[in-house]
Protein backbone atom coordinates (compact mmCIF):
# COMPACT_ATOMS: atom_id res chain seq x y z
CA UNK A 1 0.00 0.00 0.00
CA UNK A 2 1.51 3.35 -0.55
CA UNK A 3 2.08 6.26 2.11
CA UNK A 4 1.11 9.63 1.82
CA UNK A 5 3.93 12.04 2.39
CA UNK A 6 2.04 14.66 4.36
CA UNK A 7 0.33 12.35 7.24
CA UNK A 8 1.80 9.55 6.87
CA UNK A 9 -0.80 7.04 6.29
CA UNK A 10 -1.19 3.60 4.19
CA UNK A 11 -3.76 5.25 1.45
CA UNK A 12 -5.52 2.76 -1.19
CA UNK A 13 -4.49 5.40 -4.13
CA UNK A 14 -2.00 8.56 -4.24
CA UNK A 15 -2.96 12.28 -5.92
CA UNK A 16 -0.44 14.03 -7.46
CA UNK A 17 -0.84 18.07 -6.94
CA UNK A 18 1.36 20.59 -7.80
CA UNK A 19 2.56 22.74 -4.83
CA UNK A 20 4.85 25.19 -4.91
CA UNK A 21 6.28 24.29 -8.86
CA UNK A 22 6.82 20.78 -7.57
CA UNK A 23 4.59 17.37 -7.87
CA UNK A 24 3.37 16.21 -4.57
CA UNK A 25 2.52 12.72 -4.29
CA UNK A 26 -0.58 12.92 -1.15
CA UNK A 27 -3.87 11.00 -0.59
CA UNK A 28 -6.93 12.86 -1.46
CA UNK A 29 -7.35 14.17 1.92
CA UNK A 30 -4.61 16.22 1.68
CA UNK A 31 -5.02 17.15 -1.48
CA UNK A 32 -8.18 19.23 -0.40
CA UNK A 33 -6.87 20.61 2.17
CA UNK A 34 -3.88 21.90 0.26
CA UNK A 35 -5.88 23.25 -2.49
CA UNK A 36 -8.16 25.15 0.04
CA UNK A 37 -5.05 26.38 1.80
CA UNK A 38 -3.80 27.86 -1.58
CA UNK A 39 -7.77 29.13 -2.39
CA UNK A 40 -7.71 30.97 1.20
CA UNK A 41 -3.83 32.62 0.06
CA UNK A 42 -5.22 33.48 -3.43
CA UNK A 43 -8.33 35.47 -2.28
CA UNK A 44 -6.27 37.04 0.61
CA UNK A 45 -3.68 38.64 -1.54
CA UNK A 46 -6.28 39.42 -4.16
CA UNK A 47 -7.99 41.67 -0.84
CA UNK A 48 -4.74 42.85 0.31
CA UNK A 49 -3.89 44.53 -2.96
CA UNK A 50 -7.53 45.74 -3.68
CA UNK A 51 -7.02 47.28 -0.36
CA UNK A 52 -3.79 48.73 -1.35
CA UNK A 53 -4.63 50.03 -4.42
CA UNK A 54 -2.57 47.76 -6.84
CA UNK A 55 -3.31 47.36 -10.71
CA UNK A 56 -0.54 45.71 -12.28
CA UNK A 57 -0.67 41.76 -13.43
CA UNK A 58 1.66 39.50 -10.68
Amino acid sequence: MPTCKECENDVDALVSLKVDGKAKKMCEDCADRVRETAEIAEQSESVVQGMMGFKGRR
